[in-house]
């Protein structure tokens, strides 16, 4: 679900952005206004999770991955504000450092994920559970529809993306100029991998962490609710469980294929990698040649570790957790400065 550079016009990437900004802002308001609270560490080891989370890559029938993001859990454990910016942390330095996504589409993989994700799982969530105990089953269940709600939104919205391209965006002869793909197959494609396995992942994911929570740490279901901070209550399990996640996050290397509308202009020039796109775009095949508005932009960028492989180390295996401990620290340090920064402009 990470659209790289190239896939959405300027124009597209614009209009998405100009809709992430107010989001933003609202949400370093309200996080500005709870820097004494525990909200800071629970929105880097939210964050931390998502990004970690989205390494475990899900084998697609037909020859596509995908994978959850954990936008359920953030908006229950935060509250969608909160949860968007957490997100949108996550996804900013998987772009800037490892690649995943691109940079013009920052604003749409966050619109996408962080955004529109975050807030329908948090409105399916309080739909479901209501005015329900924090211990009772019913709010895992909600917590397990939420996820699933908000991952196939958010996948609902990237395939309208990819399919408007084709559609506004041609040269004269018709000629795509950006995502090849019209709506009759990004649709299909898009919703296949999430309304399965990337929505059970997402379900699972929500619905488990909260079944867990409900018998460690309540305090943490119950600050969303009224609008607040959690207690001061032990965050130490949830950073046992990301930690244990990076180590095992070489498991989404088991995945083989790609994730559908992230191929790069090579696999487009590539003719058995051309094939495997058509088989899963409906038999059809991309354009002969890449399109010139995607040629033009994915060179945009160039990440220092491209796909999770750092080239000082050889073994992909270790390559792969090594990125998941970077990335993570990098989103912790990330979420640090920007509270530091919050918590400056506070105090002046």
């Amino acid at each position: 679900m990470h659209i790289p550079d190239g896939y959405l016009s300027p124009a597209t990437c614009a209009v998405a952005t100009m809709a992430a900004l107010p989001v933003w802002a609202v949400a370093l308001r309200r996080v500005k206004r709870q820097l004494q609270s525990r909200l800071v560490p629970l929105l880097a080891v939210v964050s931390a999770f998502c990004f970690v989370v989205m390494m475990f890559n899900l084998p697609i029938p037909g020859g596509t991955t995908a994978h959850a993001v954990g936008m359920g859990l953030a908006a229950i454990l935060l509250g969608p504000w909160a949860a968007s910016l957490a997100i949108s942390i996550a996804l900013l330095i998987q772009a800037l450092f490892f690649g995943d996504g691109g940079i013009t589409t920052f604003g749409a993989n966050c619109l996408n994920m962080a955004i529109v994700g975050s807030f329908v799982a948090a409105a399916v969530y309080r739909l479901l559970a209501g005015r329900a105990p924090l211990l009772a089953r019913r709010r895992v269940v909600a917590a397990a529809v939420a996820g699933y709600a908000g991952i196939n939104m958010a996948a609902f919205l990237a395939a309208c993306e990819f399919g408007l391209q084709p559609l506004l965006f041609h040269d004269a002869a018709g000629t795509p100029l950006y995502a090849p793909y019209p709506f009759s197959v990004a649709l299909p494609a898009m919703m296949l991998a999430h309304l399965t396995l990337a929505g059970a992942a997402e379900a699972v994911i929500a619905g488990g962490v909260v079944a867990y929570l409900q018998r460690a740490n309540p305090a943490l279901l119950e600050a969303p609710l009224l609008g607040g901070a959690p207690r001061r209550v032990s965050l130490r399990a949830l950073w046992i469980g990301v930690g244990g996640m990076m180590v095992c996050s070489p498991l989404g290397l088991l995945a083989a294929g790609m994730a559908w509308g992230e191929w790069r202009v090579e696999d487009l020039q590539n003719p058995q990698t051309r094939q495997q796109i058509a088989a899963v775009s409906g038999h059809l095949a991309p354009p002969p040649h890449p399109p010139a508005g995607l040629e033009r932009l994915a060179g945009l960028w160039h990440a220092p570790l491209p796909d999770y492989a750092p080239a000082f180390l050889h073994n992909a295996t270790v390559g792969y957790a090594a990125s998941a401990v970077m990335g993570g620290g990098l989103v912790i340090l990330l979420t640090a400065a920007l509270t530091a920064l919050l918590a400056a402009r506070k105090s002046a």
